[in-house]
């Protein structure tokens, strides 16, 4: 019995040194930033009254975004897999649409919406409920830019799924509630932890639409991205400390994502 030895695939030569050179391209100014940061000072630029209460509120609501999120983002995205409607393709392109243009636009469409003379906002002013340069405001334009990164994620997850259990489940008599939290649910398992943490990077991370929406307001509307705008103009050194600690939370999400995925081929 003949046993065939498995031969590793690798790219050609040239190929990798050329890959090698694009990872340090990438890698390259988060070294520079690594080695900007005055350790003896780095303690005290990040526990400064404006650096904590940048910290603290972009946890804050960046959880609250990546909730509202969840809430938000699985219903989207079981109907823009499991249903079919005319313009599907056309509503899929609009849930996505926030991936692409610039976040000022957001922020200005979000502005346009819920400002005090918004098309909604108008209204809720006369009610006495006013969103724009708030701490909701802040929470509204991380759902924006990020919500599509949870949708992405768990289509898909489904899509590569398929419907095989879930019809299974239904020909047996499961009620589409006890199918969905039974079956789908579980199925979306991966697809829903990478789409959590990348999605609450994203909103972590926010800084076009949160400025242009929200403002600038320490301790209600200043988030971690926008302390470090604001900080390269007056303490470039603080600057570079708060980076760092957006680029260590970046870093801990993608490892948490997929640094235990592997590629499995059937």
């Amino acid at each position: 019995m003949s046993i065939t030895r498995e031969i590793p695939v690798r790219p050609p030569l040239a190929l990798t040194v050329v890959g090698v050179l694009g990872g340090a391209a990438l890698l390259l100014p988060f070294v520079a930033l690594v080695a900007g940061v005055d350790l003896r000072r780095l303690p005290r630029l990040l526990t400064s009254p404006e650096a904590l209460d940048a910290l603290w509120l972009s946890l804050r609501t960046s959880l609250t975004a990546t909730a509202v999120c969840l809430v938000l983002g699985i219903p989207l995205a079981l109907a823009l897999n499991r249903l079919d409607f005319p313009g599907r393709s056309l509503a899929r392109s609009l849930v996505l649409l926030p991936l692409v243009v610039p976040p000022v636009v957001g922020g200005i469409a979000l502005t346009e919406a819920f400002g005090r003379r918004g098309l909604v906002g108008e209204h809720l002013h006369a009610l006495g409920i006013e969103i724009a340069f708030t701490s909701a405001a802040v929470v509204l334009a991380q759902v924006f830019v990020s919500l599509p990164f949870l949708v992405v994620a768990l289509e898909g997850t489904l899509q590569t799924r398929g419907e095989a259990h879930e019809r299974t489940a239904l020909s047996l008599g499961a009620s589409p509630a006890r199918t969905f939290l039974t079956v789908t649910l579980p199925l979306m398992g991966p697809g829903l932890l990478a789409g959590t943490v990348l999605t609450f990077a994203r909103a972590l991370g926010e800084f076009g639409a949160t400025i242009t929406f929200a403002g600038s307001l320490q301790g209600t509307t200043r988030t971690l991205p926008l302390q470090v705008y604001l900080e390269r103009e007056t303490d470039p050194e603080a600057a570079v400390a708060l980076s760092l600690v957006l680029v260590a939370v970046a870093l801990a999400v993608i490892t948490l994502a997929y640094g235990r995925r592997r590629v499995r081929l059937p």
